[in-house]
């Protein structure tokens, strides 16, 4: 008993340490890990994370979009391609839709350098098109999973800015300290992702060609549509 109590001490004791050598900034441990270094890519992202209540972290990530908010809407909605173009992704795709709510579900790498663990979520989302998106989990990996996407005008009256909040709690061994600093580490590459999606004219073109759906006056359906 004594010798596991120790193992589990010494491994909370590693990582602890580990995790006060991670100084870097979120660019810099993607780099560690990818081997790249676009700033370009990460300009204009901002993320933020506290400690709430009972082990939950909070996080609140934002990034200036220079397309129009249906692009942009198209983009976090595409759960079928999310896995094509979001990093870490290994597995994504839309399970279902009634036109009220929809579900779908991601299954992705998410650690930093040697802490590595595959995790499986699925969310179920309802929204106001092209305004909102609210989800929250449904089942999978985490014991708190829940937020929002804000879609809003940008102060410069031409852009966009997508924001991103959410409350995190895994279902697993991992301390407040380390979920913030995963979350600094991915969500810049998350929302860097949509980002180049929703701006891409080639993109928004074969959207708009491929799904050609408008939504009806008063919808509140996440689904993706473009005009």
């Amino acid at each position: 008993m004594r010798q596991k109590i120790s193992h589990r001490r010494y491994f909370f004791m590693a990582l602890v340490a580990m995790l006060c050598l991670l100084t870097f900034s979120p660019l810099d441990s993607w780099a560690a890990v990818s081997g790249k270094n676009d700033e370009a890519e990460f300009k204009g992202i901002s993320v933020q994370t506290t400690d709430l209540d009972d082990g939950i972290t909070g996080v609140t990530g934002s990034v200036y979009i220079a397309a129009s908010p249906k692009h942009i809407w198209a983009a976090i909605t595409d759960y079928n391609n999310h896995k094509h173009f979001v990093p870490k992704l290994i597995d994504s795709g839309l399970i279902s839709d009634n036109g009220r709510e929809q579900v779908m579900f991601e299954r992705g790498k998410t650690g930093i350098l040697l802490f590595r663990k595959t995790v499986y979520i699925k969310l179920s989302l309802q929204g106001e098109y092209p305004k909102r998106l609210d989800f929250h989990q449904l089942e999978g990996d985490f014991k708190v999973y829940e937020g929002e996407w804000l879609i809003d005008k940008a102060p410069d009256g031409k852009g966009t800015m997508l924001t991103f909040n959410a409350k995190i709690k895994p279902d697993f061994f991992a301390p407040p300290m380390f979920v913030r600093k995963v979350q600094q580490n991915d969500l810049p590459m998350v929302l860097a992702a949509m980002k180049k999606r929703a701006e891409s004219s080639i993109y928004a073109l074969h959207f708009a060609e491929t799904v050609g759906i408008k939504p009806k006056p008063g919808q509140q359906t996440p689904q993706p549509v473009a005009d």
